[in-house]
């Protein structure tokens, strides 16, 4: 695979001059459903010209890749693998083709490919970037429509992420951890920062640590994103600020099931008496799986050590709560047995 790559080296890309401040334009309202009840393989389409909804969301039936001539209805990659250069090529990289052969048009489009001519200067780029080879197999296991982005689209939208004072390894990081972030134009880029820095009054600084540390969250359904916003505020009682001091710790609560979320709070905040305060301090309770916070709380409660007022004695930390095995809770948390736990689990 190295070998390969050293072949490449010789594409060169002009970059884009990009300048101006994160736009703060009002967004348009979204009505479709989360982002997770889309298809990866229909998301093309809609990022380019759909602007009024979601940046990853279905498109028309339509709209997918024409069927490869020598392609079945049922697809298996296996029975091409041999006779095809390019796949053989991106199983050498460790792309996935039994999770893409499930995936409508998306083995017709691979078909269609050659590696020399439609993949190798993408894999180039995505190498110049910052991407390790090693990455490259889940890279386009999660987003081989890549191959149909222009070389040149694609170096201005890394010129944009530099020209607003991303660091080379944030971008780096950015693209890998969202690999669909290279499908949006700069002008949507813009527009989701804006929305983040308007709605949240974030700082240029602050807007980028956001997108380092969550970069899935700038292209999330926005109409989910305005909902978990006006449930966190309204709904929980979270005052702007402390709003915003969660976003920053813990974005991937807006991201989470608004009911879910709400079911969450409602019983850490009611039920197990914690303040608005110990959960700033400890917003991972949030991101705890219900079953785990309600058994360990109960344990807790059951031995009388059920006591998250960090003023008082006996003080049990939120953290130390949800983090580690169960074991590992039980024994330097509980202060326990694990023999006492599975027995007070078996009274559930």
């Amino acid at each position: 695979m190295y070998s390969t790559l050293r072949l490449f080296r010789h594409i060169r890309i002009v970059p884009a001059d990009l300048r101006g401040c994160f736009c703060t334009h009002k967004m348009p309202l979204v009505t479709r459903q989360s982002i997770n009840l889309y298809d990866i393989e229909q998301q093309h389409k809609q990022i380019l010209h759909i602007d009024e909804q979601s940046v990853l969301e279905p498109v028309p039936e339509d709209q997918t890749v024409e069927i490869h001539p020598y392609t079945r209805p049922t697809f298996n990659f296996a029975a091409y693998v041999n006779r095809s250069e390019s796949l053989k090529k991106l199983v050498q990289l460790g792309v996935d083709l039994h999770k893409l052969e499930k995936r409508k048009g998306i083995p017709q489009f691979l078909m269609q490919l050659d590696f020399e001519k439609n993949m190798k200067q993408h894999l180039v780029f995505l190498a110049e970037i910052g991407v390790n080879v090693e990455q490259f197999g889940e890279f386009i296991t999660k987003n081989p429509l890549i191959f149909k982005e222009d070389l040149g689209n694609l170096e201005v939208r890394v010129n944009y992420l530099e020209s607003k004072r991303f660091l080379p390894e944030q971008i780096t990081r950015i693209v890998v951890q969202n690999p669909f972030w290279l499908m949006i134009s700069t002008r949507r880029i813009d527009r989701r920062l804006g929305f983040f820095q308007k709605t949240f009054e974030l700082r240029g600084d602050e807007v980028r640590s956001l997108t380092v540390k969550q970069p899935r969250i700038i292209t999330y359904n926005l109409e989910h994103i305005r909902k978990s916003t006006f449930s966190i505020k309204e709904e929980m009682g979270f005052d702007a600020q402390e709003t915003k001091a969660l976003l920053l710790s813990k974005p991937k609560l807006w991201m989470i099931n608004q009911d879910k979320l709400q079911y969450r709070f409602d019983f850490v905040h009611q039920r197990m008496q914690v303040t608005h305060a110990e959960i700033l301090k400890h917003p991972e309770i949030l991101e705890s799986r219900d079953h785990r916070t309600k058994q360990r709380h109960g344990f807790l409660k059951f031995l009388g050590k059920a006591q998250y007022d960090p003023s008082k004695d006996l003080y049990i930390s939120l953290k130390t709560l949800v983090e580690g095995t169960d074991q590992e809770f039980v024994i330097n948390t509980a202060k326990s047995s694990m023999q006492c736990f599975d027995d007070y689990l078996k009274t559930l």
